[in-house]
């Protein structure tokens, strides 16, 4: 494999680690503290603004007229839709479901590729998405009791996999001209101009009660502005230029595991509750078929038939 392969699966490992520390560590801050809506208007708000700073001070780079309609899409579906289905949707809907449903994206994706990118779907490569995505489903039948079911929780979380898995496929091309930075980039920036003019987010605003927030809040809401939304975008696209979406969408299988592995490590640290008593046997053999099924999906199933 070469070199710049190897760098790219390294940085989608690091994109789901940085979502698996902040499911532990951003936990409290919705709706407590701040709504779904406004929750993500600041991700966007805060990601945007770093990402115009860097990019001030790198090789200028413009975007072709014929290209702001993909890149207007790709903001659609990879930033404004994606994350408000998937923040309302969790917020309706139960942990159990939402862990099942998330698992459709690498197979939603791989069938998006074959019909847009006509990317091939190979034996080998349907057998690690499978086999990754069986891990997935028994590891969050087994490690979450949450109720609460509800069927128009469930169609949002599946509406923000399929909208994800879209902005996968499509954003493939544009990492083929253009440089990740100027991409993602320009991606957040119509993506900031969506939740603009999405009324909600006013209304929303106004209801903060700022002065409640405690610097604790502050220190994870930053948390997820500049680890899980600037540098997992930022990361994602880098690994989009050097291997297939279908690929890059299989590594959403670890964040179970990672998930598991830092609310133990942050529980040793006083960082977040102990929920190492529910780690067992069963959950690590789960484990095991998650990283199996990713590997075999990664490294085999870019070649072989």
């Amino acid at each position: 494999m070469q070199q710049s392969t190897w760098k790219a699966h390294i940085a989608l490992f690091i994109v789901n680690a940085l979502y698996g520390a902040g499911h532990i560590l951003a936990k409290g801050v919705m709706p407590a503290f701040l709504s779904p809506t406004t929750f993500i208007f600041f991700r966007i708000l805060g990601a945007t603004l770093l990402f115009w700073m860097i990019k001030v001070f790198l090789p200028k780079e413009r975007i072709q007229r014929k290209d702001i309609g993909l890149f207007m899409l790709c903001a659609l579906f990879g930033v404004t839709i994606n994350q408000l289905f998937f923040f309302h949707g969790l917020s309706l809907s139960s942990s159990i479901n939402s862990g099942i449903i998330m698992t459709t994206n690498p197979i939603l994706v791989t069938i998006i590729a074959y019909f847009l990118l006509k990317e091939k779907i190979t034996r080998t490569k349907v057998t690690g998405i499978v086999l990754g995505a069986t891990g997935a489903i028994l590891l969050s039948l087994a490690g979450n009791t949450g109720k609460g079911d509800s069927s128009l929780g469930d169609l949002f979380l599946f509406i923000n996999a399929l909208s994800y898995a879209i902005y996968l496929v499509i954003a493939k091309p544009l990492m083929q001209r253009y440089s990740p930075f100027t991409v993602i980039t320009y991606v957040f920036t119509f993506g900031l101009f969506y939740m603009l003019i999405y009324p909600p987010t006013y209304i929303e605003i106004v209801q903060i009660d700022f002065s409640a927030i405690t610097p604790n809040i502050w220190v994870k809401i930053t948390y997820i502005v500049i680890g899980v939304t600037f540098f997992t975008y930022l990361l994602t696209m880098y690994g989009l230029k050097y291997v297939g979406p279908s690929i890059a969408s299989a590594y959403i299988y670890t964040q179970p595991v990672l998930v598991m592995g830092f609310a133990f490590l942050f529980s040793l640290f006083g960082l977040a509750d102990d929920y190492t008593n529910t780690i067992t046997f069963e959950k690590v053999g789960y484990m095991a078929m998650i990283f199996v099924g990713v590997w075999i999906t990664a490294y085999y199933g870019k070649n072989k038939k």
